[in-house]
């Protein structure tokens, strides 16, 4: 059984939803990502999700966006965020790790070099971006024979057919976007997102994180309440690029606000 796979049956079994931050790898320098994966994880993360920096995150909005900057200006690679994942690897041995990204970085390193490293290092899942399902065969069957899963999104626009195709290619679990538009839009409609997700669960028995517009704990704790998965990405984001000066403070405020949002998913009535 994969960590996540693993993560989410123990989390099942404690009738508890996981929360995953998203942070961009070498942002605001790379000396600071695992520390923060670190404090992320003792603050309540169930999984981390970790950005590879890319020179044109076109599903990203501003925030994102000028982190990969920050990460690009040390010249932070592929190679490097494998490097961050095996060092965390040092110290923990049970959190699941999945890279969030674009295409083009892994196409370099090429799909079997990939794979193998990524796996050596601790990865346990890829989320590419901009890769659709039917045109990401051999990628899947690469990443699955080297343990590795695949993780697709799925919109609001995403119809009947299209959620069938992508949770047939997906594993670990699915992540469906909850807003048009890109990383940290804001207005989300949890009801409108509750109604996606029962479609979406006809399709699959994986479990389904939801991402995009999540900011503070109660809009966490309520999107816990109908997601397995609550993943928040630019809000902390924000507070890192708030104190680049001052890395520890960063770092200890991100996690602050992951722990809110634990303590209220937590704390929420079961749906």
């Amino acid at each position: 059984m994969s960590r996540i796979a693993a993560r989410f049956e123990y989390l099942r079994s404690q009738g508890r939803k996981a929360l995953i931050p998203y942070v961009t790898a070498g942002d605001p320098e790379p000396a600071n990502t695992v520390p923060l994966m670190h404090e992320l994880v003792n603050a309540g993360a169930d999984i981390v999700e970790l950005g590879v920096p890319f020179s044109d995150p076109m599903a990203d909005g501003p925030v994102i966006q000028q982190a990969c900057e920050r990460a690009l200006k040390h010249h932070v690679s592929l190679r490097d965020v494998l490097g961050m994942v095996r060092e965390f690897r040092r110290d923990n041995t049970t959190t699941p790790v999945v890279l969030m990204g674009y295409l083009n970085p892994v196409e370099i390193m090429g799909y079997e070099t990939f794979a193998r490293e990524a796996a050596e290092a601790g990865v346990d899942g890829l989320l590419t971006v901009d890769l659709p399902p039917e045109e990401g065969a051999d990628l899947v069957q690469t990443l699955t024979t080297n343990g590795i899963d695949p993780i697709f999104l799925l919109a609001p626009t995403s119809h009947e057919g299209r959620i069938k195709a992508i949770c047939a290619a997906a594993s670990g679990f699915v992540y469906y976007v909850s807003l048009k538009g890109v990383t940290g839009a804001a207005t989300l409609d949890v009801d409108a997102v509750a109604e996606k997700l029962a479609l979406i669960r006809q399709h699959t028995d994986l479990p389904v994180g939801v991402g995009f517009g999540i900011s503070d704990a109660p809009t966490a704790a309520r999107v816990g309440r109908v997601a397995d998965a609550v993943v928040v990405g630019s809000a902390l984001v924000k507070l890192l690029a708030a104190n680049t000066q001052d890395l520890p403070a960063g770092r200890a405020a991100a996690a602050d606000l992951l722990g809110e949002m634990r303590q209220a998913m937590d704390a929420a009535p079961k749906a």
